[in-house]
């Protein structure tokens, strides 16, 4: 029974059975036993520690004669020592093997000293003495410190393995930096150096990461040049490209500068769009790298898309902002040449208005060019409308004016296009007012403003009370932060009707409010040169104004001009400092001064006048020490604005000192000069600077105030 159930259990594949025969299942050990491999003996290993056995082969050891070489001299060709001499500058070119590239001036074969440039604690840049010579080394630094992991990434939990990684990007940013500037064969190497242990930073000398300190080895290299410079498409500008190609300021045998590319690629889009056509697109520029002739050839491709006239100009709300409007504030006129800019100044003038919250301005093919003539684009203007109603106050104190608390509502496009409704209030301790102002602001051009104001109000100052009721007319072309006119002006017609009362005039009593009745045509004159309107550092500024008056006062006539001359003047010393200047002079000429009404007279002292004495407190005063105003008027400022390194340079530092006068006689002099100096602070914001001015009186008179401070935005002058 028990033979055929084993068989039965050894049923398998016929060729797995061949290879395993039926002993080796029966009893392996045996079968194994009866291999070749088990009857074949293992031959016994050798004992290290035992003698070598004699095989009759044998060497002698050689002497040291046996190692004595004579070596002939070889006689030098002298024709090749003239070839290799440093003299010669370089090996001759039949020298040269295959490959060899000619590189370096004459004085290549001497080995060029390496210097060191110190970039912060941890990274110095090794390096030969030419390349910080080679026209941007200092923008090269720059841009390196600002990128460099080491520097970037460091903290207080550094470590040296975060270090060496660190300084391995370091190492690959300064290849890809050489690769930009045109060094595309440079070599750069790092390493590390820390001090002898027990001489570090850490505890008990313990050398910590802190004092790695990395040395970036610089070897740069030929610098390549371009070698051929192409803008293919260009040409379709036609008797443009001239002028266009010359904006493109790459020319074959410059070094080459990667970022270069693109800011001249910039500067080619900005000169097709400046020439007429607005279609441009620029293609991806290919700088192709020959090592074997130390150049790359630059291809910049170019559709100039055609070339344009502006046509029409459309509002995608005409009832807010009409076609005929915007194209009134519009620098262009229909057929001029498109110009890019212009569409752009289109824009902010847009934004400016404060009318829109957003915008976008954008040129509309509406004719193809033919034949040789440019075609034609209107410019789309579409636009979301802003808030345009505003209540806003104000409260304050000022020595010279008491409290003051001023209240407006405005509609900014009650009356469309941009034509905006003011109504005000003032109360204050010496001022009160109600009024409504009516403004056309880009009226028939460009910044120019139409404004029609009416109010009454009470003064009542040391100087003089009045009750005034007032409407004045005003067209002007205004000077914007937006766009800061060398020229702006001003011209009015102004009727006042107003009760004044002054206490005494050289200890003679006037008596009660006497009415005057005054028509005026005041107009204004500036000729700016600086270089911005709220915080200028450069240039001058000069301002007229004129006011031919008319005075009907006690049955008596009088005609007289008010008129002054301002000019300020501003000179930087250096990138921290500027000095500024300003001079005024004023007079009121043709008619005595008990004809003219106490507020149309001149004063001195204030902010924006002789800081240190209190608003219009300057000049001939009363029996009672209270100013009566004069008929002329002589100013002087002088301030240095020290531009600190404090806030990230917002502040600067302002000592001031300033000087006036005013006197009955019309012709302006310098007599009874009173002087005030101080100190100013400034916080420069994107929109201005804000004031903050301290000023004492340097020869005050009985009554002044020891201390004035004076708040604003923008500089005094």
């Amino acid at each position: 029974m028990a033979g055929p159930a084993h068989a039965q259990s050894r049923d398998a594949d016929a060729e797995l059975e061949a290879l395993i025969p039926d002993s080796a299942l029966d009893d392996a050990e045996s079968w194994a036993m009866e291999t070749d491999a088990a009857a074949t003996p293992v031959p016994a290993e050798d004992d290290i520690d035992s003698p070598m056995e004699e095989d009759g082969f044998s060497l002698a050891w050689p002497e040291d004669d046996d190692f004595r070489v004579d070596l002939e001299d070889i006689a030098i060709d002298p024709d090749l020592a003239q070839l290799l001499s440093r003299e010669n500058g370089r090996p001759a070119a039949d020298l040269a093997l295959p490959g060899m590239a000619q590189r370096g001036g004459e004085d290549e074969s001497e080995e060029e000293e390496a210097i060191e440039t110190r970039l912060s604690k941890r990274i110095t840049l090794s390096h030969p003495a030419s390349f910080a010579e080679f026209g941007q080394f200092d923008d090269f630094k720059t841009r390196f410190e600002g990128l460099s992991d080491i520097e970037n990434l460091r903290d207080g939990d550094d470590n040296f393995a975060q270090l060496a990684n660190r300084a391995e990007e370091d190492t690959a940013l300064l290849s890809d930096m050489l690769a930009a500037y045109g060094f595309y064969d440079a070599d750069v190497r790092q390493r590390v150096e820390t001090p002898a242990e027990g001489e570090g930073s850490g505890e008990g000398g313990t050398v910590v990461a802190d004092d790695a300190r990395f040395i970036f080895t610089i070897d740069p290299g030929e610098r390549y040049t371009y070698g051929a410079v192409e803008l293919p498409g260009l040409e379709a500008a036609g008797d443009d490209y001239a002028e266009i190609r010359a904006a493109f300021e790459i020319a074959s045998g410059d070094f080459i500068q990667e970022d270069r590319i693109v800011y001249e690629g910039i500067d080619l889009e900005v000169a097709l769009g400046e020439t007429g056509y607005p279609f441009v697109e620029m293609g991806k520029p290919d700088l192709l790298i020959d090592h074997a002739r130390d150049e790359g050839d630059l291809t910049q491709p170019v559709t100039t898309g055609g070339k344009y006239r502006f046509g029409q100009v459309h509002s995608s709300d005409p009832a807010f902002l009409s076609d005929r409007h915007l194209l009134e504030i519009s620098q262009f006129d229909t057929g001029d040449i498109y110009k890019a800019s212009e569409v752009e100044d289109l824009r902010k003038a847009m934004l400016g208005t404060g009318l829109v919250s957003s915008l976008a301005v954008k040129p509309r093919e509406v004719v193809a060019p033919a034949d040789g003539e440019p075609g034609v684009v209107d410019v789309d203007v579409a636009f979301e409308q802003a808030p345009l109603r505003t209540i806003a106050g104000a409260i304050g104190y000022d020595t010279g004016r008491g409290i003051r608390t001023e209240v407006n509502w405005e509609h900014r496009n009650l009356f469309p296009p941009e034509g905006m409704l003011q109504l005000h209030a003032i109360a204050g301790t010496q001022e009160q007012l109600v009024g409504a102002t009516f403004r056309r602001n880009n009226w028939h051009g460009r910044d120019r403003v139409l404004t029609l104001d009416v109010f009454a109000n009470t003064i009542d100052r040391d100087a003089y009370e009045a009750r005034t009721i007032s409407g004045v007319a005003k067209f002007e072309r205004v000077s914007t932060l937006l766009y800061q006119k060398v020229l702006s002006w001003s011209v009015g017609l102004e009727l006042v009707a107003t009760q004044e009362r002054e206490g005494t005039l050289g200890g003679k009593a006037i008596g009660p409010r006497e009415t005057y009745f005054v028509a005026a045509l005041p107009g204004e004159v500036i000729y700016d040169k600086s270089d911005d309107l709220l915080d200028p550092t450069r240039g001058w500024r000069i301002s007229l104004f004129a006011s031919p008056e008319i005075s009907h006062t006690g049955g008596s006539r009088s005609t007289y001009l008010r008129s002054w001359l301002e000019g300020r003047y501003y000179q930087p010393v250096n990138e921290k400092l500027v000095v500024a200047g300003r001079a005024k002079f004023g007079t009121i000429t043709g008619t005595d001064i008990e004809n003219i009404a106490p507020s149309r007279r001149l004063f001195a002292g204030g902010g924006g006048s002789v800081r240190g004495y209190g608003y219009q407190e300057i000049g001939p005063q009363d029996s009672l020490g209270d100013p009566t105003g004069g008929l002329s008027l002589s100013e002087f400022s002088l301030e240095a604005r020290y531009r600190t390194g404090l806030l990230g340079g917002a502040i600067s530092v302002v000592p001031f000192i300033d000087a006036g006068t005013v006197e009955n006689d019309s012709t302006p002099g310098l007599s009874d000069m009173q002087y005030g100096a101080g100190i100013g602070v400034r916080y420069h914001t994107n929109f201005g600077p804000l004031r903050v001015d301290l000023a004492t009186p340097l020869n005050p008179r009985p009554g002044d105030s020891n201390i004035a401070v004076y708040i604003s935005l923008g500089q005094a002058f």
